[in-house]
């Protein structure tokens, strides 16, 4: 990642101006991470913003992690979930969340569950009883266009979740790969969302921290599958930024 001077600017976001957010306005809140490090990668700085001020999150990671090195004989399914869910276990950590904050779905990586698939709904059901337990004020899950699969099914979950939901909590998106991969489709469109930002610049370095907590995703750590999933230091500087931004319909 950069720092200092060669941070990136913020780039403009198409027919959106983001307007500032208090991260304390949100309250008690749940987010909800399509894989381990996409907590960290769309709104960790928020996250460490409410637990200094000590506002309760909750994680819901919902994908296991486990096909990011599909040929690896090194670190096979089983073992690259149970590593995986360590490093956004330790991530959390950095964050102030508490492993006992932290519920790990585990549906397979890249297939998470999408409406016409069988078993859907009872995954909406286990979401839904998860809010209701937890009565969150502020839900932060990916936006529905966020162009990766398993973001998008995990929106299509949390939407079905909270349309059963009474008084259903307010919900914010984070994304992860617009900047990198958006078609113009992907973004929001005029008059569809509003769009908010949240400063983190406090927090950037503990952010920056969390995110490469997830070692097996920002380092050649896995070296024996050389089409591996690997966030470079490219890639990451789309998150070296000094603030989070997210999109409210």
């Amino acid at each position: 990642m950069t720092s200092g001077t060669d941070r990136p600017a913020t780039r403009p976001i198409p027919h959106l101006t983001p307007a500032p957010l208090d991260p304390l306005t949100l309250g008690s809140t749940v987010v909800v991470a399509p894989h381990p490090d996409d907590e960290s990668l769309g709104c960790g700085g928020t996250i460490a913003r409410l637990r200094q001020a000590n506002i309760p999150v909750q994680v819901l990671v919902v994908s296991d992690g486990s096909m990011s090195h599909p040929n690896s004989v090194a670190y096979p399914a089983d073992r690259l979930r149970w590593v995986r869910q360590q490093e956004a276990l330790n991530a959390l950590a950095l964050l102030g969340v508490s492993a006992d904050a932290v519920t790990f779905m585990n549906q397979q990586d890249g297939r998470v569950l999408t409406p016409e698939q069988d078993g859907f709904s009872d995954t909406v059901l286990f979401v839904r009883e998860l809010f209701s337990r937890l009565r969150p004020q502020t839900v932060l899950v990916p936006w529905q266009r966020d162009p990766h699969r398993d973001h998008r099914a995990v929106w299509q979950l949390v939407d079905a979740a909270l349309t059963m939901t009474a008084n259903p909590p307010r919900r914010l998106a984070y994304f992860v790969w617009l900047w990198e991969l958006a078609q113009p489709a992907d973004w929001p469109q005029p008059g569809e969302a509003r769009a908010w930002q949240i400063d983190i610049s406090d927090v950037l370095a503990v952010k920056k921290r969390a995110i490469a907590a997830h070692t097996s995703q920002v380092t050649r750590l896995i070296d024996d599958d050389p089409t591996g999933f690997y966030l470079s230091p490219e890639l990451l500087t789309h998150f070296d930024r000094t603030e989070e931004i997210y999109f409210e319909t």
